[in-house]
């Protein structure tokens, strides 16, 4: 089988992570990848935003908690690495263009045997004004918008084992 294909069939939500932060190497081709995400118009609108320090890991997993109503959980599973996706709100795709960085990323990650996890509720959080201060400090303007956060990782243990396809999911006409 072609080995893009591989990969996403092969490609599963890593929930437990090895404390080991990511090599410089294994980040930055996971960040061009996410690059390469198509956008509408080719306006490449999103960005990225690496996080690797713990303190502001714990405080975006802590508002995350809160946000989903689970509040002294760490949605954010010890990650070593969160890479904040975000786009400007300002233009019409933005969501659409951020969730194709999103996947790229995602499937970039277990190309070269890296754990991710898509993290929701990056819209809520950076709605918040903790969020807008998060924002002002990284030097964007309030028109960015969360779209998701990608944790990143070594995974620790095995993947889970794939799901089976439901039935129905392509139609032909």
């Amino acid at each position: 089988m072609n080995e893009t294909l591989t990969v996403l069939q092969s490609r599963r939500s890593i929930r437990k992570y090895k404390p080991d932060q990511l090599t410089e190497q294994d980040l930055n081709a996971i960040l061009e990848a996410g690059t390469w995400a198509p956008t509408a118009k080719n306006l490449q609108t999103p960005v990225m935003v690496v996080v690797q320090d713990r303190e502001t890991i714990a405080q975006m997993s802590a508002l995350n908690a809160q946000i989903m109503g689970a509040p002294g959980t760490d949605p954010f599973f010890a990650a070593p690495t969160v890479v904040v996706v975000l786009a400007d709100a300002s233009e019409k795709n933005w969501l659409q263009d951020g969730s194709l960085v999103m996947g790229n990323l995602m499937n970039a990650a277990t190309a070269i045997g890296v754990g991710s996890c898509w993290i929701n509720r990056a819209m809520e959080l950076f709605d918040m004004p903790e969020g807008k201060a998060l924002l002002k400090r990284w030097g964007l303007p309030e028109t960015y918008r969360g779209v998701g956060n990608c944790i990143l990782g070594y995974p620790d243990g095995p993947a889970p084992a794939p799901k089976p396809r439901k039935a129905g999911w392509i139609l032909r006409t």
